[in-house]
């Protein structure tokens, strides 16, 4: 690793960690990054500004960076490149980021980060050189990310809180950020949002953005594998079903695991029928033989929330599979997974879910903000501390609630394209019966509903609600 300290845009010396020596100059960041980067094709480039050196964690680089697929860096908490206002045109949950933990973020910072050599020599040549090291390094993220390269937020690079170092771009760069990296109208609905919440108007800034050209990568061949020594150990598994009304969809579903090449340790399955002195229906879970443990939980609480939660209690093996009662897998669905589990190296994974006739419309690895409460697979280390809140029952936003508890916790989610799930959306279930909600009688029907909200509100920064507002 070689490390380059730099001041006010200018490298000043760099130090190789395993030579242990240093050299001195005056030149920009950018260039000094590239040429590093050139010299040094093998090895990861870590920078830093001056006024860090003595807050830098060396010592837990080797940690850090243990994928050359990656890029990190870290700014505390309103010391970002891009300020605030880009939450006017970004709805994702890579914005808000929680800077106590490892997030996956786009949104990097020249004042401590690193990457390998191979990531900037792929990317020199596609994303052109900017006038600020750090507009290069947010756009280099903002676009490769969703093609495969892993960007996180990494506190664990200082050891010691970093000094107040504000770099914060100015309204023209923010505006010239969105053009270049979204459609053309998002810069019309940025400047709307600057009049109607902050009472300003940007007008030149806006102009200005009009004339430059919108940034597109040539090559998103991106993902790589991990070194075999940070391949996950694959280890048991055991699958979550909450279920209601669907003894057919059910068991086809069970049949699935059934002849699964890798077979599942536990079956949780959580059958709920609110109507009281009901009985179970699900006599097949009993009168057949299966290859696996089946634990049964009945319940006269509905609310698929509830489900989940009393079977995540019950989890046991290493990983866990929510899934729903209606979907339906090859058989060597929970094989194909865990191949791509050891390759990927993380704790949460969110499976590609199609309806039939569906067709995929994302098909790169990358890193997301989406969970899946039926079509996920998630270390279980990972779900100790996390459960699906009741306030979502009967509504929507319990499955971004769960990702979004994920990420503030460190944990990435990795959206995986293969192997497939298919989702056959059963006409009966979950939403059979709905109980009476507080709102459902009033006059004015609010919008979004509550459960939707109630995730805004939790999750999302103060511009991206007055942008949705």
């Amino acid at each position: 690793m070689i490390i380059i300290y730099h001041y006010q845009g200018y490298a000043t010396s760099a130090h190789d960690l395993e030579t242990r020596e240093t050299t001195n100059f005056r030149i920009a960041l950018w260039d000094k990054v590239m040429d590093v980067a050139e010299s040094n094709p093998n090895r990861f480039v870590i920078w830093c500004d001056e006024r860090c050196r003595h807050a830098l964690n060396i010592a837990g680089f080797h940690a850090i960076f243990n994928n050359a697929n990656m890029v990190a860096a870290y700014a505390p908490a309103g010391a970002e490149f891009l300020p605030s206002g880009i939450g006017y045109v970004e709805r994702s949950g890579f914005i808000n980021i929680n800077h106590s933990v490892t997030y996956p973020t786009w949104r990097m910072s020249s004042l401590v980060g690193g990457t390998h050599a191979s990531v900037i020599l792929k990317l020199k040549n596609q994303i052109n050189a900017d006038r600020t090291f750090d507009y290069w390094l947010n756009s280099v993220a903002k676009l490769a990310m969703p093609f495969g390269l892993r960007c996180y937020s990494e506190p664990k690079l200082l050891i010691s809180s970093a000094p107040v170092v504000t770099m914060s771009a100015n309204d023209r760069t923010l505006f010239k950020f969105v053009k270049q990296h979204y459609k053309r109208r998002w810069t019309v609905l940025l400047l709307i949002c600057f009049v109607i919440f902050e009472k300003r108007l940007p007008v030149w800034s806006f102009i200005n953005s009009q004339f430059y050209r919108k940034r597109v990568l040539s090559d998103k061949d991106f993902f790589t594998e991990l070194p075999t020594e940070n391949q996950r150990k694959i280890g048991s598994i055991d699958v979550v079903i909450p279920t209601i009304g669907r003894k057919k969809y059910l068991y086809d579903f069970l049949n699935d695991l059934k002849k699964q090449t890798h077979q599942p340790a536990k079956i949780i399955i959580v059958e709920q029928n609110p109507e009281a002195g009901s009985k179970s229906e699900l006599d097949f879970l009993t009168d057949e033989e299966w290859p696996f443990e089946i634990k049964h939980i009945f319940t006269n609480q509905p609310g698929v929330c509830n489900a989940r939660n009393l079977a995540l209690d019950e989890v046991q093996s290493r990983w866990v599979f929510f899934a729903d009662d209606d979907i339906r897998i090859a058989e060597d669905f929970l094989e194909r997974a865990f191949e791509s589990i050891q390759t990927v190296g993380a704790e949460a994974f969110y499976f590609n879910c199609l309806m039939p006739g569906q067709k995929t419309e994302y098909d790169r690895i990358a890193q997301t903000h989406i969970f899946g409460a039926g079509s996920s697979i998630v270390s279980s280390n990972a779900v100790k501390n996390v459960r699906f809140k009741s306030a979502y029952e009967f509504g929507f936003g319990e499955d971004f609630d769960f990702g979004m508890q994920l990420l503030n916790n460190g944990c990435e989610i990795i959206y995986l394209p293969k192997p497939e799930i298919l989702h056959l959306k059963a006409p009966i279930g979950g939403f059979r019966m709905k109980p009476a909600l507080h709102w459902h009688n009033d006059e004015i029907q609010p919008k979004p509903s509550p459960q939707v909200m109630l995730s805004r509100l939790l999750y999302l920064t103060c511009e991206q609600l007055n942008a949705s507002k």
